[in-house]
């Protein structure tokens, strides 16, 4: 069975010992030096793979993501017709997020990033607490991973409310959807945490009219992608003190260039698109489960509609 891997960013060996765990017969093979004839791929892994590449793979049976997203796969406007796309849901990736959201919840709910202000000007001077159930929490993104970060901030007590394109329910959260749910969504809404998928209609979302919906001294934390986000927007809210500090995993453009101002920003926290890591190991496991439900005669769980995104 022969499988193609391409990917700007990741190393093709682990993946390749990781799948040859599950196939004895494995054919692994490495774009664009994949060797021997492109008719026998059968299934192609890839991250933001070049455009054009995966039409001169007449067999193709499905294309999965090494990652949660699938707008690198759908931005070819090359793509073979007619083959499934399935994006990459993994319980450890999930387990992940979930980990850094309650974690940066956590740090604006206790007011970290005050204390922080507080530190740098040297004063000593206790803050009112906030309990959690006055705490309101909302999530951009109602999906695998932004319905576990949901799910875990109300098993702390949070108040939370969450936002999607459709209508979701969540044991112990405010679910709103639509366009016209999201202005409700944002009323009341102290730290507002991304994780929505990147689609036309979702980028640049999170920008100076959004941000202003929110009540004054709101905190941001994005760990879904930079496209999300009106850098400038932000900046601007931060400047204003309306927003009281943002927590960005994800940028565009990657890695967030030297020179750009929110390095140094002293409300801002960077982190290098760490929130979730594929695990080649538990991914691999994943993929394999629906290579051979598709060998099988099945179809792949997870499947993209492309018209939608995700």
């Amino acid at each position: 069975m022969a499988i193609l891997f391409s990917s700007k960013t990741d190393d093709p060996e682990p993946w390749r010992a990781a799948l040859a765990a599950h196939f004895e017969d494995l054919d692994f093979r490495v774009w664009p030096d994949d060797g021997g004839d492109p008719a026998d791929v059968e299934f192609a892994l890839v991250w933001a793979q070049k455009e054009g590449a995966l039409k001169h793979y007449p067999n193709l049976r499905a294309i999965f993501s090494l990652g949660a997203g699938v707008e690198h796969i759908l931005r070819d406007s090359d793509l073979p017709a007619g083959v499934p796309i399935v994006r990459l849901v993994d319980a450890q990736l999930t387990r992940d997020m979930t980990e850094y959201v309650l974690a940066w919840v956590l740090y604006y709910h206790r007011d970290h990033h005050r204390y922080r202000a507080q530190q740098a000007a040297r004063q000593w001077r206790a803050l009112p607490p906030v309990v959690a159930a006055d705490r309101q929490v909302g999530i951009l993104g109602l999906g695998e991973l932004g319905r576990a970060s949901a799910s875990a901030l109300a098993g702390l007590g949070f108040r939370v409310r969450g936002w999607s394109r459709t209508a979701k329910e969540i044991e112990g959260v405010a679910c709103f959807d639509g366009a016209g749910g999201l202005g409700e969504f944002l009323d009341g809404v102290e730290i507002l945490v991304c994780l929505l998928p990147l689609t036309p209609e979702t980028r640049g979302i999170v920008d100076g009219a959004l941000l202003a919906a929110l009540p004054a001294g709101a905190c941001f934390i994005n760990a879904a992608r930079g496209g999300h986000m009106v850098a400038a927007d932000l900046v601007a809210a931060l400047a204003s003190g309306h927003i009281a500090g943002a927590t960005l995993d994800v940028f565009e453009p990657e890695p967030l260039p030297a020179a750009d101002p929110l390095w140094s920003h002293p409300g801002v926290n960077v982190t290098p698109h760490v929130a979730s890591i594929t695990y080649h190991k538990t991914a691999a496991a994943e993929i394999v489960e629906d290579i051979r439900r598709i060998r099988d005669g099945g179809r792949a769980r997870h499947v993209v509609d492309p018209a939608k995104g995700y």
